[in-house]
């Protein structure tokens, strides 16, 4: 059964960096004038050539937005249930070897954070753990998820890959969608960053979306960790490629693309690249003009003022007020625990009063899960067409 690792395996890094830095102000003109533009367009999109077009481009890109999606932003808060992990990763502050507190949420303390965030408003809920399956498995999953499903519209995960069929079980039990990041796609740069644990098995992890579309998970989120290779535009690309592979081979999942730059965190690493602001806007745009339908994401890595005049433009689902430690909307007297350190520590009130400030609609609900995802894909499509 062929997989994105036939793909990747005829991608090279190499090659990829040299054609996307030898693009033109041409490259960048000709496809800035396109209705749909091709992988070879991204490329130009993201090259050192676009920047001067920036400008251009996010006014395209904005158009694009509202077209798709109107108004709308959607909301939603990630809840940590575990920092136990069984793995080594140079960049988290959930490694193994770090000497933080480790906490793993139990059944009550797992009510009172639900409780919490519905009191915020938050109907649409990504949970987060370590990588640990015998602590923090699927025994555990079982246990909880149906429990928290009950008091969200819709549920997510972020935890360590699973099979198909373990994929398969989770959306018997109400999952809605799984967030895989490769963290790089340069298969050196992720062993020199995955020093032991499963996770050390970059194939397992490049795989993960083809297990999600063959267990017919309804969403699947991607992204790169910006500043872990020395060469963040090859692995943008490598996120187009992939995400147009999952499109063409697993056409009825949604997808979404998440931007996250290193952040702060206990025993964290300094970048090998950076990715400035302005690239990231210009990254954001570039991924926008590629794919009109899909999710694009922006989290609290980032900070107010960059959130307040980017997610306008592109952005369509963002996160608010978030605790990267677990137990930390009902109990936030355990900074130490945090994966990382949020730039944008709003309430999720004064976001969502930021954006209607500029002249967009938050949504903390947007269907109801009875209704299904057809009902969802006619009802975001008749809100576009009544908002255009």
């Amino acid at each position: 059964m062929s997989t994105f690792t036939q793909v990747w395996e005829t991608l090279d890094w190499d090659d990829l960096s040299l054609r996307i830095n030898s693009k033109t102000a041409g490259d960048v003109e000709r496809a800035l004038g396109k209705v749909k533009i091709s992988r070879d367009d991204f490329m130009a999109l993201i090259s050192p050539a676009a920047l001067p077009y920036l400008e251009q481009m996010a006014q395209k890109a904005q158009a694009l937005t509202r077209q798709r999606f109107g108004n709308t932003v959607n909301f939603f808060a990630p809840l940590y249930l575990s920092n136990l992990c069984a793995n080594e990763c140079t960049y988290c502050g959930f490694s193994m070897s770090n000497r933080i507190k480790r906490k793993t949420l139990d059944e009550e303390e797992i009510d009172r954070e639900c409780d919490a965030l519905n009191i915020l408003g938050f109907k649409h809920l990504l949970l987060v753990t370590g990588e640990h399956k015998t602590k923090v498995g699927m025994d555990y999953f079982r246990q909880h998820i149906p429990a928290i499903r009950k008091k969200f519209d819709s549920l997510m995960i972020e935890v360590q890959p699973l099979s198909q069929d373990e994929y398969a079980e989770l959306k018997t039990l109400g999952l809605d969608g799984v967030l895989v990041y490769q963290e790089t796609y340069h298969a050196p740069t992720y062993a020199l960053h995955h020093l032991r644990g499963q996770k050390q098995d970059f194939f397992w992890r490049l795989e993960t979306p083809d297990r999600l579309g063959r267990a017919g998970v309804d969403k699947i989120g991607l992204g790169a960790l910006f500043g872990l290779s020395n060469n963040w535009r090859t692995d943008s690309y490598m996120v187009a490629e992939h995400l147009f592979y999952l499109q063409q081979t697993y056409w009825q999942t949604r997808y979404s693309v998440a931007f996250p730059r290193l952040r702060p965190c206990a025993g964290g690493i300094e970048p090998a690249s950076i990715l400035e602001e302005n690239q990231l806007v210009q990254l954001i745009c570039a991924f926008r003009l590629f794919a009109p339908d899909v999710e694009l994401s922006l989290s609290t890595r980032e900070s107010p003022y960059f959130r307040d005049h980017v997610v306008p433009l592109a952005i369509n689902t963002v996160s608010a007020g978030s605790k990267t430690q677990p137990g930390g909307y009902a109990d936030d007297d355990h900074p130490e625990l945090e994966q990382f350190a949020p730039h944008d520590n709003r309430s999720p009130k004064r976001v969502a009063e930021a954006l209607t400030l500029a002249g967009l609609q938050p949504v903390w609900k947007d269907w109801d899960s009875f209704l299904g995802r057809a009902s969802q894909q006619n009802a975001d499509s008749l809100k576009a067409k009544t908002i255009i």
